[in-house]
């Protein structure tokens, strides 16, 4: 169920709001974060890794209110890491739109009027050319896998 909400947001052409207390699915499918500190809200530019940072600035007085038995806070990954599984989200989402439009190249290369040599000929190019960016893009991704799980 979330796998497919998340390829639901990914797909969302307008804005939206998402509450959750799950970083790694708010990473995966928000641009921008947002938290209420101190009672304001208070935009993340570094996601939810300055939130943690953020929270653990707060004074041990401040900490003494939380309940009692209540789990700490997870530790966040590093930035890096942050953006290269950023990076690879994103990267799987461009392979995904790209898939798409290769399959939609190939019906319609199908579909077209084979008397049509030009038409062919740009359906062709624009083919190759989605299949060039989804290999470098497959690249990346591997280089990213790589990189987060070694």
């Amino acid at each position: 169920m979330l796998a497919a909400t998340e390829d639901l947001l990914d797909s969302w052409p307008g804005t939206l709001i998402v509450v959750s207390h799950d970083r790694y699915f708010v990473e995966r499918v928000t641009d921008q974060q947002y938290a209420v500190l101190d009672g304001r809200l208070r935009h993340l530019p570094g996601g939810v890794d300055e939130y943690l940072r953020l929270r653990a600035e707060v004074p041990a007085a401040a900490a003494t209110r939380a309940a009692p038995g209540a789990p700490a806070a997870p530790r966040g990954s590093s930035a890096a890491e942050r953006d290269a599984r950023r990076e690879r989200n994103a990267t799987e989402r461009s392979l995904d739109r790209l898939t798409a439009q290769i399959a939609s190249l190939h019906e319609q290369l199908a579909a077209h009027d084979p008397s049509d040599y030009l038409g062919l000929a740009r359906l062709g190019d624009e083919l190759r050319e989605a299949e060039a960016r989804t290999a470098a893009l497959e690249d990346r991704w591997l280089e990213l896998s790589e990189q987060l799980d070694p």
